[in-house]
């Protein structure tokens, strides 16, 4: 039961790597319809477009499915890059259950549909577990997430902690490659 729970949170990761793949189309198909604001603020840098405390929300027939916060946006149309900046994506399951994964900065790759999220990158769920790396990628056309660094997955009775993971979303598995120790705490954290 553990396990599988833990696997869950895993695939969360990857869910919301989807998440910020779908939010850049939404925002190529509102600028080819139209429908941008002209809000966006000039950038010194070499980016395209800039943008700063933002916050995209998706419902579904009623129901809100995710959403993203991010301190600042900016794409980068020359390296097909767009930068997000302490950005949060919160994820809610149909079961009632949210996801909320963390870190400083995600780079969204526009055309291979590829994403870095690093620096204290950290996923919760509403049911207490949490899962800390510095750094996790998303490799859309292969359907898996990994990473090199150390990795922390936490719940209330179990504590699992490796170096190096992958995710594959479509077998629905996990690894962790590396030193893995599992400690499992009876009654509770402890």
């Amino acid at each position: 039961m553990r396990r599988a729970k833990v696997a869950i949170l895993v695939t969360i990761v990857l869910i919301a790597g989807v998440v910020l793949v779908s939010l850049w189309q939404n925002l190529q198909e509102k600028r080819a319809a139209g429908k941008d604001a002209e809000v966006p603020k000039l950038a010194d840098d070499a980016s395209k477009m800039h943008l700063e405390k933002v916050q995209f929300v998706e419902d579904k027939q009623g129901r809100r499915t995710w959403e993203l916060e991010a301190k600042s946006v900016r794409q980068y149309e020359d390296q097909d890059l767009v930068v997000l900046e302490d950005v949060k994506v919160t994820v809610f399951a149909k079961d009632g259950q949210s996801f909320v994964l963390s870190g400083k900065e995600a780079r969204l790759h526009q055309r291979s549909k590829d994403m870095e999220l690093e620096g204290d990158v950290l996923l919760t769920s509403s049911d207490g577990y949490r899962l800390k790396t510095r750094s996790v990628a998303y490799r859309h056309d292969e359907r898996k997430a990994q990473t090199a660094d150390p990795v922390e997955i936490e719940g209330e009775e179990l504590r699992v902690k490796g170096t190096g993971m992958v995710v594959d979303i479509e077998a629905r598995t996990f690894r962790i490659l590396n030193q893995v120790r599992t400690q499992w705490r009876r009654g509770g954290k402890g």
